[in-house]
């Protein structure tokens, strides 16, 4: 009798090359003109269909963006997949112990075939969408409101919002590295090679490599990667795509990071600066608006090639810099990161060549004419930021131009307690997130704060790193 047990199973196994061809299939049908229920009926007959299917993973958010997940046996699925309900009083942000129970919709436009060495074997992924008990879209879904907006602006100006995200992070030392942080000892980072430089079998570069071939499996559409210019530093940059479907991407990069990560026995971190003394991370984002395939930003005669369209954006996101920075940069470190030593983007300002300017205008063609909003963290909730981005940009107000010839420089708040001041005050963000959400993600963020120190000093400390929301430990959240 053979003794090993992979030889009883029979789970489905997609080679990569066959992967990329399935995920770019069903990234072209999200955007297509199918509807809802055709791309219901579809799946659903894949997924009964394909005999080695075991189970289907729905993804879904917290407030704050960390990513939880849920397994569904594929044959309760199928049966159930209309009424699928969970305990969100055990998510932090989410329902009171009295009003617990949520529903948990299929997104049936968001749908991966998953590599089988990441994520194990005969699982798909897809995403969920938050609905309340009275079944209406739940206030405290940020992917929710992200979409709800998208589809306003689709319906009634035509209007599709682009985005593509430079993701940063580090590869450090250690399995649960972050969980293990120690202040006395810091991070120990994995390679000390530099920009754009690393021997081929590196271990940084083993796993840039292999963290771009399961995006590639999955859809990503990858343009390039490599080591950034800290130590152990990364950077893997993939095309522009619908603003939803680059906040799901968001997600999934940074899942497959860390369990490829950890598969080398390591830690892949997006603390925005888990090293003091080197550059942090950043998660530049890329936003361009469209209508009817026109690249609305663009403008041959404009200032850098922007049209006056792309400059009241900028203008309006520059107007509500500081209302907006928490979400932008959600956490204690993140402040760490917004040092002007380090081409720290903190000025409330544009430009197109200066690199501390809150937004730079990126050199760019009629296609690819965008704003580059620099100074946010790759911690951030990316259906949070991009929401409140886009509803900034489109909707916020425009401040008046001084008539001082020579303006002082506006910086972003220097720490997580002047830009919970700002965001408290801020009529905007209220009228952007919602009086009850507002006040939910403000009361997470003073909690973690409570637990650091205001003076951020020299030294990475203890509760930056450890009552993170993307490192979060419930053991030791459960003692407050």
């Amino acid at each position: 009798m053979d003794k090993n047990p992979d030889s009883l199973r029979n789970f489905l196994e997609i080679p990569y090359d066959r992967l990329e061809e399935l995920n770019l299939e069903s990234k072209k049908k999200r955007v297509s003109n199918a509807s809802d229920e055709e791309l219901r009926k579809f799946y659903l007959t894949y997924l009964k269909k394909e005999k080695r299917l075991k189970a289907v993973t729905i993804g879904f958010s917290d407030i704050e963006g960390r990513f939880h997940m849920l397994d569904y046996d594929k044959k309760f699925f199928l049966t159930s997949y209309d009424n699928l309900t969970f305990d969100g009083s055990s998510i932090r942000g989410f329902s009171r112990q009295a009003e617990s129970d949520l529903r948990l919709k299929v997104d049936w436009r968001a749908f991966w075939w998953l590599p089988s060495d990441v994520f194990g074997s005969g699982k798909v992924l897809m995403m969920g969408e938050i609905f309340s008990q009275e079944n209406k879209p739940y206030e405290m879904d940020a992917r929710g409101l992200l979409k709800t907006f998208a589809k306003k602006l689709k319906s009634e100006k035509e209007f599709t919002i682009y985005a593509s995200n430079e993701v940063e992070g580090f590869l450090v030392k250690g399995e649960d590295a972050e969980k293990n942080f120690n202040e006395k000892t810091g991070f120990q980072v994995a390679s000390f090679g530099g920009y754009y430089h690393s021997l081929p079998n590196d271990v940084l570069k083993l796993f840039i490599d292999r963290t771009a071939e399961a995006q590639r499996a999955m859809g990503f559409e990858n343009e390039k990667d490599h080591p950034e210019v800290a130590p152990a530093q990364f950077e893997l940059n993939y095309s522009y795509s619908e603003v939803v479907n680059a906040a799901d991407q968001i997600q999934i990069y940074k899942l497959t990071a860390r369990q490829i990560a950890r598969n080398l026995g390591m830690t892949a971190t997006f603390l925005p600066k888990p090293v003091v003394g080197i550059n942090g991370s950043g998660m530049h984002t890329n936003l361009s608006i469209s209508k009817n395939g026109k690249n609305l930003f663009y403008d041959k005669k404009g200032r850098a090639q922007l049209s006056k369209f792309g400059w009241e954006v900028v203008n309006r996101i520059l107007s509500s810099a500081n209302d907006v920075c928490l979400v932008l940069n959600s956490s204690v470190n993140a402040y760490r990161r917004l040092d002007p030593h380090f081409e720290a983007p903190n000025e409330i300002k544009v430009s197109e060549v200066d690199r501390g300017a809150m937004i730079r205008i990126p050199l760019f063609n009629e296609k690819s004419s965008r704003i580059e909003v620099r100074s946010v963290g790759p911690d951030a909730n990316p259906y949070l930021m991009m929401y409140v981005l886009a509803k900034v940009a489109l909707e916020g107000p425009i401040k008046k131009e001084s008539d001082d010839k020579r303006p002082r420089i506006s910086y972003l708040p220097s720490n997580i307690d002047v830009a919970m001041q700002r965001f408290r005050n801020s009529d905007t963000m209220t009228k952007v997130l919602g009086e009850e959400f507002k006040k939910k993600f403000l009361d997470l963020k003073q909690a973690a704060a409570a637990r650091s120190p205001l003076d951020l000093g020299t030294r990475v400390k203890n509760g930056e790193v450890l009552y993170h929301h993307e490192v979060y430990n419930q053991i030791l959240w459960n003692g407050f």
